[in-house]
């Protein structure tokens, strides 16, 4: 069961809360019967770690995650499916005729939960295999002992270097993974969302957690799949949580959003969320669907949140379950709304033709920036300088591309002007003085980014940092896994260009940055996997601190 090999949002995606949400099919073997408790436990699980890749169909992702649906290669060979769920696969295999080269992870389930999982996958979709023991699993980890398997405890990777002028330290080792961090930026103390919606309280200076906000209770009190991936605190001390929901209705399934906003204080916390903004669009073509995440305050007192595209490239896709009615109006854009709204407030278009943005900051001069992660096209990932009214380009165009990535790709409206991205001209992250790259390499999956002001030392003052999640898709080498250093200046033409360094490697998977306290940054490393070798399972990260010396 391959990991999700898309972006940001489709990944956070990955590792969902899913569970009543779901009704899947439970046939059972033809001369053994599965216990129908077995197969509950298993559809959750399955739910959890490998419906965003497989499907809840289990028919996978055309040239991207193999079908489990009447798979060939899964029913051959029961004690190979035990086998990858405890070590991991990587390289092509082959699956009902066609080929998968890509990179799972070992689960991240103990014995018996591996064996709910995959007596739930080896006797739906199609295929009727009977049931996976206790006993099978743990003969394979006895053969898989001191070779390829994983023993608890899951280790975190020592920290890498810190720059030159900077300090680098864990400050808190996360229960679940965190998608966002929030502030009242005096550098006491963090928020941290989680994508299960938990939302911790985190004591900078000696690491201390404290659970504020429980996702079952507010998030999807009924139980389903829930991704949240935006949070801010504004200076109300009010939080705001971006909450999208998977509603399994005829004839399509929902991304059921809503923006959730605290209406009290309990224990001097943030409490008692409730709606503030609730919508819903189509849920995305196959795993592309890249979510309502990113939420901030703006210079201008209005709060900006970025909307995903529910498409890789404007496909229509085949599952009839899936709309394929391609983008909505408020899909593929930034959403600017009014803070003073008491309840459901209008949702005004800033910008469009954004695919996948996961972050965006703006500088001291008010201009606003954001990460847009492309398509499985290999197109350059993408920093954009985003204007009011602008248009960036999808789905009709990727980076600098001219020529169309798919055979789907619709021409653009005729007199639509569309940006293209800022130019990398190097060092690092694809981009060369000789040939500068439209913005980053190819699947590295920026994440967030932020602004440094006059708290940091020349030579960072005015510049940018940026995350990179890393490449989910096969790659000739992993990109990504970083954090960089983005240099903007305007060139003749009065755009700007960009310098880029990496700036720390390797890191975790980071996914969220954020500024709290004078030269104190803050990084989220979503999980602890440094690398697509497949040696360590998606477990929950940290999150760091970068400090300037003293």
């Amino acid at each position: 069961m391959f990991p999700v090999h898309h972006k940001l949002f489709s990944l956070l995606v990955i590792i969902g809360q899913i569970a009543a949400a779901f009704t899947f099919p439970a046939p059972v073997h033809a001369q053994t019967l599965v216990a129908k408790e077995q197969m509950d436990r298993g559809a959750q699980l399955y739910a959890r770690y490998c419906f965003m890749c497989h499907q809840s169909n289990g028919q996978g992702v055309p040239t991207a995650f193999p079908p489990l649906a009447k798979s060939d290669f899964l029913t051959a060979d029961k004690e190979r499916s035990i086998r990858i769920l405890i070590t991991g696969l990587t390289g092509a295999i082959t699956v009902n005729g066609n080929v998968y080269n890509g990179v799972m992870p070992p689960a991240p389930y103990d014995s018996a939960q591996l064996a709910d999982v995959l007596t739930f996958v080896h006797n739906s979709f199609g295929n009727s295999n009977g049931p996976v023991t206790l006993a099978e699993v743990r003969k394979v980890h006895e053969k898989c002992a001191g070779a390829q398997a994983v023993q608890e405890p899951y280790p975190y990777a020592p920290l890498p270097k810190a720059p030159e002028g900077f300090t680098l330290r864990e400050v808190v080792r996360m229960p679940n993974h965190p998608t966002r961090m929030a502030s009242d930026g005096k550098g006491k103390v963090l928020y941290v969302l989680c994508e299960n919606g938990d939302v911790w309280r985190v004591e900078i200076a000696n690491g201390a957690l404290q659970r504020i906000l429980a996702g079952d209770d507010y998030a999807c009190p009924e139980g389903g799949h829930v991704t949240c991936t935006g949070l801010m605190l504004d200076e109300q001390r009010r939080l705001y949580i971006v909450v999208n929901y998977f509603h399994d209705v005829q004839p399509y399934v929902l991304d059921e959003v809503t923006i959730f906003r605290t209406t009290s204080v309990r224990d001097g916390e943030p409490a008692g969320p409730r709606p503030w903004l609730q919508t819903n669009y189509p849920w995305g073509v196959g795993p592309f669907n890249h979510s309502v995440g990113n939420i901030a305050r703006g210079p201008d007192g209005f709060l900006y949140v970025t909307s995903g595209s529910r498409t890789d490239g404007g496909e229509p896709g085949d599952d009839p379950h899936y709309s394929q009615a391609g983008e909505t109006p408020i899909t593929s854009v930034i959403w600017r709304l009014d803070p003073r709204a008491e309840q459901q407030p209008n949702i005004e278009i800033f910008a469009r033709g954004v695919r996948n943005p996961y972050g965006f900051c703006w500088n001291d001069k008010g201009e606003m920036f954001a990460t847009e992660n492309g398509p499985n096209a290999d197109a350059p990932e993408e920093l954009n300088q985003i204007k009011r009214g602008g248009h960036y380009g999808f789905p009709y165009q990727f980076s600098n591309w001219t020529n169309k990535p798919y055979a789907f790709t619709p021409d653009p409206p005729p007199g639509l002007k569309m940006t293209i991205p800022i130019a990398n001209f190097g060092p690092d992250a694809g981009g060369s003085a000789a040939k500068p790259l439209y913005t980053f390499d190819p699947h590295s999956s920026p994440g967030g980014i932020v602004y440094l002001g006059k708290d940091f030392p020349p030579g960072y003052c005015g510049t940018y940092l940026a995350t990179r999640f890393g490449n989910l898709l096969r790659c000739d080498k992993d990109v990504g896994f970083d954090l960089l250093q983005i240099k903007l200046k305007k060139n003749d033409s009065g755009v700007y260009d960009a310098q880029i360094k990496q700036l720390i490697a390797p890191l975790a998977r980071p996914i969220d940055i954020h500024l709290a306290g004078r030269g104190k940054i803050y990084i989220a490393e979503y999980t602890r996997v440094l690398d697509n070798s497949g040696r360590v399972p998606m477990m929950p990260g940290r999150i760091l601190e970068l400090a300037v010396k003293k």
